[in-house]
């Protein structure tokens, strides 16, 4: 997990998640990626501000590419 937010925002602007509108402009998107052994961003979704992540969602993605 991290949290990467304006001014600095460097990986959330590398992985273009930075909201630019309101309710809160310059906060990044929420949002999950799982990255391969190749380092490679092999599933992502971006979630309402007001939802968490479905874990067992996650869970599953890893598991079919094989984490």
């Amino acid at each position: 997990m991290a949290a990467d937010f304006y001014p600095h925002a460097a990986v959330t602007q590398q992985f273009g998640i930075v909201r630019d509108a309101p309710p809160v402009p310059g906060i990044s998107e929420r949002a999950a990626f799982i990255v391969d052994k190749e380092g490679r961003i092999a599933w992502a979704k971006v979630y309402p501000l007001d939802q968490m992540p479905d874990f067992k969602e996650l869970l599953n993605e890893v598991r079919k590419i094989g984490g």
